[in-house]
């Protein structure tokens, strides 16, 4: 297996083991939410049903997509085209939280660790997927047809 596939093999489990992560706060009790909220420097969390269902949901949403990178990532070959579209869309998504976290006057280290950090992650995948396509054509998934 070539450097730069055991390099996006890493790199999306380590992702998919970040994201993962959220699965603490789906059942995490809301005062240590709180307690972190105010850890941070942002204040008390407020208890209100729509921060209780948006806390937890996205945590769920985020445990999923790290268990679809999981399972992604044992399969290069047949994957790599979903793989391309998560790091496609990652990209975007990274550009929309960072206009979100500035709108939202987030703390400067937040904004730099979401935003941009998702980014240049999701860049990075699309670049090793460059790699490893020009390198082995056979793992588009698609026939090579010879040149003549």
């Amino acid at each position: 297996m070539s450097y730069d596939k055991k390099l996006l093999i890493v790199i999306l489990r380590t992702l998919a083991g970040a994201s993962l992560f959220a699965l603490i706060p789906v059942c995490m009790p809301f005062a240590w939410m709180d307690a972190i909220h105010r850890a941070l420097g942002l204040g008390p969390l407020p208890d209100v049903p729509i921060t209780r269902y948006l806390t937890r949901s996205l945590s769920a949403f985020y445990a999923m997509q790290g268990a679809l990178l999981l399972y992604l990532s044992f399969d290069l070959k047949r994957n790599l085209h979903v793989i391309r579209l998560f790091a496609l869309l990652g990209v975007l998504f990274g550009f929309a939280l960072l206009i979100i976290d500035l709108a939202a006057d987030l703390p400067l280290l937040w904004i730099i660790g979401e935003g941009p950090f998702v980014m240049v992650f999701c860049m990075v995948i699309l670049l090793l997927i460059q790699r490893i396509r020009i390198n082995s054509p056979a793992m588009t998934g698609r026939a090579v047809t010879p040149t003549r």
